[in-house]
């Protein structure tokens, strides 16, 4: 009889599936958000038409109801949306730090490698130089160059010997290194080379408001209803406070269809009272969170 094991999945893989899981119901909750928001807009709508139309007292008092029980829902469906948000962003940072320690892991494996291939062949070097030796200082003819070399050859097979013992030991030792993420390893530039920018992680997004945000020292700016590549720092804050949306939303589909993907849309101009700076927002959400521990 066969049997069948489901192969063990890695960190990695872990953090991978656990991070979709959570993308998934951010998606599910932003659909559900849109359509409370929606339903919102249909009951203030119909508490106006009762209105304009002289509706009874109560007529109004069951649409003023209805109003307030969307409101409520809208603002339970966004604090689970920024929770999620939340989620999301930490399980991303989980899924960085498994992956590094995965590089590190196979990093440190090469190095142990690397000792245990030459001890295997340090012995085999032994042993030739040894014979070697033996070749000439067992003859019974003799010449000085000869015994000089026999010599001078017994001189370095000690030095090899020696040396392998400690480049093992320094090896194994940076092998330890490396997977506790403390390795010292110095990688030289040369003298005219400039240091190249780092590389910016970002995320295909859907703008709902004009942003700016600063690179270095470059200001970006992009307009509303428009797909961008936004950094994965400022991601988090820009969901929070709905200034973007993932495009599988179902309001980004809707919108999209409305207002296109804003390719061919101009950046705001600088002075527009609708920017919103991302890098002042998330300032101040930090000097609110670091407050409130305080």
């Amino acid at each position: 009889m066969a049997f069948f094991f489901r192969r063990a999945l890695s960190l990695v893989e872990r953090f991978e599936s656990a991070l979709e899981d959570k993308q998934a119901a951010r998606e599910k909750l932003a659909d559900r958000l849109s359509a409370a928001e929606t339903a919102l807009g249909e009951k203030r709508a119909a508490a106006e038409r009762f209105a304009m139309a002289d509706a009874a007292d109560a007529q109004l008092d069951r649409a003023e109801v209805a109003i307030r029980a969307a409101e409520d829902r809208v603002k339970t469906l966004k604090a689970a949306l920024a929770q999620v948000d939340e989620q999301i962003a930490d399980a991303e940072r989980e899924l960085v730090d498994a992956k590094a320690q995965r590089a590190r892991d196979m990093t440190a494996s090469e190095l142990e490698k690397m000792a245990a291939a030459i001890e295997h062949a340090a012995p085999r070097y032994d042993a030739a130089a040894i014979a070697l030796i033996e070749a000439i200082t067992k003859s019974p003819a003799s010449l000085q160059e000869a015994t000089s070399f026999a010599n001078h050859l017994d001189a370095v097979r000690r030095e090899v010997d020696s040396a392998a013992a400690l480049i093992c030991s320094e090896l194994r030792a940076a092998a330890v290194r490396t997977r506790a993420g403390n390795s010292n390893f110095a990688f030289c530039e040369p003298p005219d080379s400039k240091p190249s920018p780092p590389d910016i992680k970002r995320e295909l997004i859907y703008t709902l408001d004009p942003l700016l945000w600063r690179e270095g020292s470059k200001v970006r700016r992009v307009p509303p209803f428009a797909q961008i590549e936004l950094p994965k720092t400022l991601l988090a804050v820009a969901l929070r406070h709905q200034h973007v949306d993932y495009l599988s939303a179902a309001r980004v589909r809707n919108l999209m269809q409305i207002y296109g993907n804003g390719k061919s849309g101009s950046a705001p101009h600088a002075d527009d009272p609708r920017l919103v700076d991302l890098d002042a927002l998330a300032a101040q959400e930090k000097s609110a969170a670091q407050a409130n521990v305080a």
